[in-house]
């Protein structure tokens, strides 16, 4: 396991050591193996409050920046900055997509308890706002208390039976390893069954295993589930996004329920549940998009 140091990375890359996320392979104690995401999520104190990080090649949806893997950035910087390590609630509003190339990431102290720490975070590119976040960080290995849920886990085929996702176009599934276990035949065969629904084991490609950070990308993977009812085609575009973490996933694949259950206006809401490979609930999130359908002539 490696512990990430940014004011270590930081020191390296002023040395010569190479960019943020080259350095960031041997941050930490010793010389470890971080994987893709993690690496590719690093960021760097530039100036007090502000820190430094890079949208990469492989987080894509077309030309555009996954907002999960956006939101993962920002995460990074709430952790590094914060007395707390670790998001346990965050909402953000995309005011504009992201490109490939440096941004830069203000981040705001609001309030701090002693297991709590609040704050607002303001993604920019190019000097323009993209994103602003607020954010409740803890420290996730010292909660206590009851554990309830009336909702178990979808009963689905174990993650090495499922199918990979055949062929796709999208640059981020380079990175991403998503298998469908309900919904695929949106994809496979072109129809739909109007359950508003996708469920999905998911993982790194590389292997690496998730931790509380991955879940803020892997809360905004999964395809729209509007395409379960209207097909596959048209664009999606995330006005806000909240991700709730409950607690670190064990390492493995990671279970995911991602349902829309109300279209109102072009207008839709998405509920996402994320089970750990050993059953835990680790993750919830909500997010609002608006469709945007091909037009088509009259």
């Amino acid at each position: 396991m490696c512990s990430y140091n940014p004011a270590l990375v930081a020191a390296l890359v002023r040395a010569g050591a190479g960019s943020p996320g080259q350095v960031s392979r041997n941050a930490g104690i010793g010389i470890c193996y971080m994987g893709q995401f993690l690496e590719q999520t690093a960021v760097m104190p530039s100036a007090e409050g502000t820190w430094a990080a890079e949208i990469h090649r492989g987080w894509r949806i077309g030309s555009v920046a996954n907002g999960g893997y956006v939101l993962a950035l920002v995460g990074r910087a709430l952790s590094a900055a914060l007395s707390q390590p670790d998001p346990l609630s965050i909402n953000a509003f995309y005011l504009a997509p992201c490109e490939l190339g440096p941004v830069q990431i203000a981040v705001e102290s609001l309030s701090e308890t002693r297991s709590t720490h609040f704050a607002s975070a303001d993604l920019r590119q190019n000097g323009q706002l993209k994103l602003r976040a607020t954010a409740a960080y803890t420290n996730l290995d010292k909660l206590s208390g009851p554990d309830w849920s009336n909702v178990t886990p979808p009963d689905v085929p174990p993650f090495d039976t499922v199918a990979g996702l055949a062929a796709s176009h999208l640059e981020i599934h380079q990175r991403v390893d998503l298998r469908l276990v309900h919904g695929h035949k949106v994809f496979s065969e072109g129809s739909t069954d109007g359950s508003g629904e996708f469920i999905a084991w998911l993982a790194h490609r590389d292997g690496t295993a998730p931790d509380p950070i991955d879940l803020l990308m892997f809360a905004d993977i999964l395809p729209p589930p509007v395409f379960t009812i209207y097909g596959a085609y048209g664009w999606a575009p995330t006005v806000e996004l909240t991700v709730q973490v409950r607690r670190k996933p064990a390492a493995g694949p990671l279970l995911a329920r991602h349902a829309t259950k109300h279209v109102s206006h072009g207008v839709a809401e998405t509920d996402t549940e994320i089970w750990d490979c050993e059953g835990h609930l680790v993750s919830i999130a909500r997010q609002t998009y608006k469709l945007r359908m091909p037009k088509t002539d009259p």
